[in-house]
């Protein structure tokens, strides 16, 4: 059956299409009122992902009940019910119609299971087709958000050596599958659902193999007490689900290095290895440098697509394993109802659940109540730390405003083509040894193991420049054999990383643009994809279409936000 993920890849899918850049969305109709609160966050959420500057739904008698199921007071859901209703704000289903700038019809019954990617978010496939997707996927051009390569290729395989035991891999292996992102771990159904799977593989002694890596990083500690009242902690584990924290870990690229041995045979087969993830994005690069095909998908079906360990198989008609008796076993077989979904949410997500975890919200973390802070009005700077360094934007401010200066004689750092995301500008994920950012570390007595990623070090301004436009997935056509963070240096001819650079530009007093086509700037709003972008020097921006957030952060850090006119590029 279908779930809220599935739903919400339509949506993104059906909502970038039409273009809602810049727009408020708000989702209406007789179709709400059976609609999850948990639901409609799982879709309001991915506002960054389907283009909205917001999605909203409005607050009716399911944002109460919402409100009372998660530990609210009595007193406070009935001030919430006053206030919407005296405003004028609450939902009933005889509510007038409102008027809107435009609307767009979207039929829930149309949804089916679904996946997506395996580079964007808004690139719906479903799961009917996923196999057949892939499979072209992996023979279209790279420029057509595939992976270029020859049909002599496609059959290649290599081999996982561990422990004495060895395994064929091929194109399409899942090396990683995490139940991950802030929004699908705080929707019990689908949470549940993927336990309820779980169960049901491990009841029919399906395994996940052993190149695999798999994880489980709920949004709430909530999440564990309702799996451990349901009893389905236990088999998630047993397929490797373990609980390895709460908050933001795959979906930002924090999964961490592969088994040495898997990546070896990944980079020895030069194979496109895919990662199957419930989080919001999978742009290039973000996931796991060693992932080049990621697809966003549902908790159950993150489970299943351990469970086989391909993307290039065909889950409806294919089976996941066999079971004791050596009989096939179909995901069909072990997936949940509806109602045993239903019942479990019922009997075991409990009000109290909520009341106890966010009682102790500022007293549970021991090391982090533990952090000796220095008293004071100001932080006091520490030259020696590569975490936090004091930024430098706004040295020389006065209250004189300073007038702009021309744009002359500059030089263009990187000509870039469509869908270039801020993950793409100003990655989150891994630190490289070799790149400028990594070399920075090194410099600094850091070892590689403790790197940690971009995201951690985005209080160091140091560490930050010289990540922008490093991405390993970003192609620069200025350099077109070259994919990753690299430029052609102008008069020199030489190519070098961006960073490198843009260094020597800035010691000429070489002002710099970037060229771009068509969405530049589009998933987080990400503010070092700004802020990273002056520090190279760059006073313009010129793509042919902006996703408008990141429009903002550029004219915010002063630089000219160009835009190619309608129809041109």
């Amino acid at each position: 059956g279908a779930t809220a993920t599935d739903l919400v890849l339509r949506v993104t899918e059906i909502l970038r299409s039409a273009g809602v850049v810049g727009k408020f969305v708000e989702f209406f109709g007789s179709g709400i009122s059976k609609m999850a609160l948990a639901d409609r966050a799982t879709i309001a959420n991915m506002a960054p992902e389907y283009g909205a500057t917001m999605g909203f739904f409005p607050i009716d008698a399911e944002t109460l009940h919402y409100l009372a199921r998660t530990g609210r007071s009595a007193e406070q859901v009935a001030l919430v019910e006053a206030y919407m209703k005296a405003q004028g704000l609450f939902r009933e289903d005889n509510s007038p119609a409102l008027e809107y700038s435009q609307t767009l019809q979207f039929d829930l019954g149309s949804v089916v299971p679904s996946l997506a990617g395996p580079k964007r978010p808004q690139d719906r496939v479903a799961l009917s087709d996923m196999k057949q997707s892939f499979q072209a996927s992996l023979v279209a051009p790279v420029a057509n958000r595939g992976f270029g390569l020859d049909a002599k290729e496609l059959s290649h395989t290599t081999t996982v050596q561990n422990n004495g035991s060895s395994v064929e891999i091929g194109h399409g292996a899942v090396v990683i599958a995490a139940i991950t992102s802030c929004t699908n771990t705080s929707n019990p159904s689908v949470m549940v659902g993927a336990g309820l799977l779980a169960k049901k593989a491990v009841e029919k002694g399906l395994t996940v193999p052993p190149f695999v890596k798999t994880s489980l990083a709920p949004g709430s500690r909530v999440v564990t007490d309702y799996f451990d009242r349901a009893e389905l902690s236990e088999p998630l584990a047993k397929l490797g689900f373990q609980t390895v924290g709460y908050g933001c870990t795959t979906c930002i690229g924090n999964s961490g290095p592969l088994p040495e041995p898997v990546a070896k045979a990944i980079k020895s087969g030069d194979l496109v290895a895919a990662a199957v993830l419930s989080g919001n994005r999978n742009f290039e690069g973000r996931v796991n440098p060693l992932t080049r095909a990621n697809y966003l998908a549902s908790p159950p079906l993150v489970v299943a697509y351990a469970l086989a360990g391909t993307m290039d198989i065909d889950l409806e008609t294919e089976p996941l394993g066999t079971n004791q008796n050596g009989e096939p076993v179909f995901l069909r077989d072990i997936w949940p109802t509806a109602e045993e979904i239903k019942s479990t949410v019922e009997s075991c997500v409990l009000p109290e659940m909520f009341e106890k975890q966010y009682a102790g919200a500022f007293t549970s973390n021991e090391k982090w109540n533990a952090i000796e802070i220095t008293p004071g009005d100001r932080y006091e700077w520490r030259e020696s730390s590569t975490y936090i360094q004091r930024p430098p934007f706004l040295e020389g401010i006065t209250a004189d405003v300073t007038p702009p200066t021309a744009i002359r004689s500059a030089r263009c750092l990187a000509a870039l083509g469509d869908s270039v995301t801020t993950d793409h500008i100003s990655p989150a994920g891994a630190i490289a040894q070799n790149s400028p950012a990594g070399q920075y570390l090194v410099s600094h007595h850091i070892e590689p193991r403790d790197f940690n990623s971009y995201g951690s070090r985005r209080g160091n301004d140091r560490v930050m420049v010289r990540g922008t436009f490093a991405n390993i997935r970003i192609r620069n056509q200025m350099v077109p054999e070259t994919e990753g963070g690299y430029t052609k240096h102008i008069p020199s001819g030489e190519q070098l990383p961006i960073y490198d650079a843009a260094m020597r530009y800035i010691a000429n007093g070489t002002p710099l643009v970037i060229l771009a086509g068509a969405e530049y700037g589009t998933g987080s709003s990400r503010d070092w994809a700004a802020k990273g972008t002056l520090l190279l020097g760059v006073r313009a921006v010129f793509p042919s279409s902006y996703e408008r957030t990141h429009r903002s952060n550029l004219a915010a850090m002063g630089i000219l936000p160009l835009q190619c006119a309608k129809g041109q590029r």
